[in-house]
């Protein structure tokens, strides 16, 4: 590009122009046709902001607290995979931008840096994502490992028992490195003649028989972290999250990459917040893409909100330094935004700040 990105769609530009085609498609890339994948975008334009105005607001708090973490503000970074295929030092650079941005970092289990090199790369608080393997051994070490190197909770991610179809991969063939995590556990190095070798290593290892009443007691069994679970889309399914004990849900449909034709997060987050009745902290991930964006999930309810795809594209463009340019431009414009909407802190930001599609065909009736 001929100038310096100023907002973070800018960035996924320059990230496909850096980035090997398997690769940029692999971040990019959602299920099926797609359909979701626009629609986690496009449903935020279907919410209209309604400003507040002569309210004093010289003076803006974005701070936020998660599970009693205090963090600059309700911007937190998603776990996504193999941040070394977008930059050589990858979920190590990601980390610091994490902790110069003061927020928190949620690690994915495919990581391509190890808990302790992540862990020991910076001071800043971490959460760690978690599958369940068929191997519960390995899926304990891992957790464990996390417990002992400071991750302060575990999200486990439970809307993958199998692979989404992800047609981009399947064409490229892609190849899915050597996760360091698991070094002398289990490899990722499968035989496949067709598609990528990353379905493959999924149908391999992950455990499709996971059930509501047997894998969070047995979390509870093996590790005293708090358990969130990611990827509730149902008042159904919030409502038993709750009834096991989790201490909190993420809001997710997998940034539209499992099933396609599911609805965008934003369309059902008011939904499982009704289910929930506040009893546990939702967040929200899928499609932030601006500071109105952050506005309009935090108006709809949710405590922070996840980034995605825009950290990767960040990192991909340079290093920590993208990273902590993404973070700084989705805070700024949602300080801007809770400026022009007579929001001089997230407690001020309401339901009666937007209005959504729902609201608007009220309103005419």
């Amino acid at each position: 590009m001929a100038s310096e990105p100023v907002n973070v769609n800018e960035f996924q530009e320059l990230a496909k122009q850096v980035l090997p085609k398997m690769y940029y498609d692999f971040y990019t890339g959602g299920a099926e046709d797609q359909f979701t994948l626009k629609e986690n975008v496009e449903a935020f334009r279907r919410i209209t902001l309604r400003p507040r105005v002569l309210v004093d607001v010289s003076r803006i708090d974005m701070s936020t607290t998660v599970l009693g973490y205090k963090i600059s503000a309700p911007i937190m970074i998603a776990p996504t995979s193999m941040h070394q295929l977008a930059h050589p030092e990858g979920e190590v650079a990601t980390a610091r931008a994490a902790a110069a941005s003061n927020t928190i970092m949620i690690l994915s289990y495919s990581s391509t840096c190890t808990v302790e090199e992540v862990a020991s790369s910076c001071n800043a608080v971490r959460f760690f994502q978690l599958y369940v393997f068929k191997r519960r051994d390995i899926s304990a070490q891992i957790v464990q490992r996390a417990e002992k190197n400071g991750y302060k909770a575990i999200v486990l991610t439970v809307d993958a028992p199998r692979l989404g179809r992800r047609e981009a991969d399947i064409k490229n063939k892609m190849i899915s490195p050597q996760l360091k995590n698991f070094e002398g556990l289990i490899s990722t190095e499968l035989d496949c003649d067709e598609g990528s070798n990353l379905e493959a290593f999924v149908r391999a290892v992950y455990d499709d028989s996971l059930c509501w009443e047997d894998v969070i007691g047995w979390l509870k069994s093996i590790t005293n972290l708090p358990i969130l679970v990611k990827g509730i889309l149902t008042h159904e399914d919030a409502r038993k999250a709750v009834e096991v004990g989790v201490a909190g849900i993420v809001v997710s449909n997998h940034g539209a990459r499992q099933l396609d034709y599911t609805p965008a997060t934003i369309s059902v987050l008011e939904e499982v917040l009704q289910a929930v009745g506040g009893k546990v902290p939702v967040l929200f991930d899928g499609g932030i893409r601006r500071g109105t964006d952050v506005f309009k999930a935090l108006a709809l309810g949710a405590q922070a909100v996840l980034v995605g795809r825009p950290v990767i594209y960040g990192l991909a463009a340079n290093g920590e330094d993208g990273v902590r340019k993404v973070m700084k431009m989705l805070k700024d414009e949602l300080e801007l935004t809770m400026a022009l909407s007579g929001c001089p802190s997230v407690k001020d930001i309401t339901r009666s700040h937007v209005r959504t599609e729902c609201g608007r065909l009220r309103s005419q009736l």
